[in-house]
């Protein structure tokens, strides 16, 4: 009996391929073929945001109707493999935005058909495309349908899919184009690691600076040029993981605040140093010309007391009296503190700036509103899902 049928079905494919012209579509001068398509999608991914390209790895399904290839017989599906394929009449459709297209041939080509009674051909093939997106956050393949259910990517959550159909014209005439969109969700946590954080962190170095004294330049310095060369090497690396776009991002927009703020400190150092500068100038000239008149009045002193025992030279062993004062007046006396001191001269050391003080305070603030208005805007956003018309 086994023989039997393949007797059968191979006198069926040669009667069918007996006088097939497959240069000819089914119905041609009568009717329009229809073709329906239909894509299951195995595997999604990756997205290039940089290149601006994904990859899906899908069995794409075609089916149509060709009253030429009727027969009867024992059963109503014949599946065949592809050699079958290429002697018959197949639809020309394509990947319309798709960049490069790889068919499987391990270990034979992955192309399956089958023909039904009463003429109706369905195509199976699977497809490794490559496509190009305008829009990371919304890709989509212009052809067929999806079924990604499950699917999991590692920086995106697939949200949804939506289908839809075109229409393009040319100079030969219009072509339909069946698409689908794939809804995407970046997941946010890899860019908090690689950015969100390091820029945080930067900006809390970079008001650091506010509690040193100002009259530490050197370590204020270091403080506000490496925050600022490090914003700017964070917000170059940010950039290179991104699509070159014409518009701001909302990671360009929080880089660019962070950058704001590690400059504003610098600034704020700046202007501090300039009054500091002016006012310990002023006040260490007063500091000096206070010591020397401090120590011009001492050597005076010591000078008048020399000249009085040049001038008289008595007879210490024979007058008790002049001994006991010449002793006191030469024995310094023990507990007496220095006259004349400045009591500014510690006031112009490690004083603290009335900018100083308010910006331990303006900048925190302003950098904590900042980030609960940009947090709360971005998470609490609702996903668009547009569909196509």
């Amino acid at each position: 009996e086994a023989k039997n049928n393949i007797t059968i079905f191979t006198r069926i494919l040669d009667r069918l391929l007996d006088g097939y012209d497959n240069r000819l579509r089914p119905g041609l001068g009568d009717s329009i073929t229809e073709v329906f398509t239909n894509i299951y999608v195995t595997s999604f991914g990756p997205v290039s945001d940089t290149d601006m390209e994904y990859t899906i790895d899908v069995f794409f399904r075609q089916k149509w109707k060709d009253e030429r290839l009727k027969f009867k017989g024992p059963m109503n599906i014949l599946r065949l493999n592809n050699l079958m394929a290429s002697k018959i009449w197949t639809p020309d459709t394509f990947f319309h935005n798709g960049k490069k297209s790889v068919a499987h041939n391990m270990t034979m080509p992955n192309k399956l058909l089958r023909i039904q009674d009463d003429g109706t051909l369905l195509y199976t093939m699977r497809y490794v495309v490559g496509t190009c997106c305008k829009d990371c956050d919304t890709v989509h393949q212009q052809l067929g349908k999806v079924a990604p259910d499950g699917s999991r990517l590692n920086q995106y959550d697939l949200l949804g899919q939506s289908i839809g159909k075109e229409t393009i014209k040319s100079s030969t005439g219009e072509y339909t184009v069946m698409t689908a969109h794939f809804h995407l969700k970046r997941k946010i946590g890899y860019f908090v690691i690689q950015t969100y954080l390091p820029c945080i962190m930067t900006v809390i170095l970079s008001q650091v600076s506010f509690w040193l004294n100002r009259e530490s330049v050197p370590a204020r310095t270091v403080f506000g040029v490496t925050t600022v060369l490090t914003m700017t090497t964070l917000s170059i690396s940010a950039r290179n993981s991104l699509p070159k776009v014409a518009y701001a991002t909302a990671m360009d927009w929080f880089i660019a605040v962070c950058y704001a703020f590690v400059f504003s400190a610098l600034i704020e150092f700046a202007t501090v140093n300039y009054f500091t500068k002016r006012g310990w100038a002023w006040d260490g000239k007063s500091v000096v010309n206070d010591k020397k008149k401090e120590k011009g009045s001492v050597m005076i002193q010591n000078n008048a007391y020399a000249v009085a025992v040049a001038n008289y030279a008595p007879n210490l062993s024979k007058d008790p009296v002049l001994s006991t004062i010449s002793k006191s007046a030469t024995t310094p006396e023990p507990n007496k503190k220095p006259e004349n001191k400045p009591a500014e001269a510690k006031k112009t050391f490690n004083s603290v700036s009335k900018i100083d003080r308010m910006s331990r305070i303006v900048f925190p603030v302003l950098f904590g509103t900042f980030n609960l208005v940009y947090w709360a805007t971005y998470l609490n956003r609702e996903p668009v899902l547009g569909v196509s018309p």
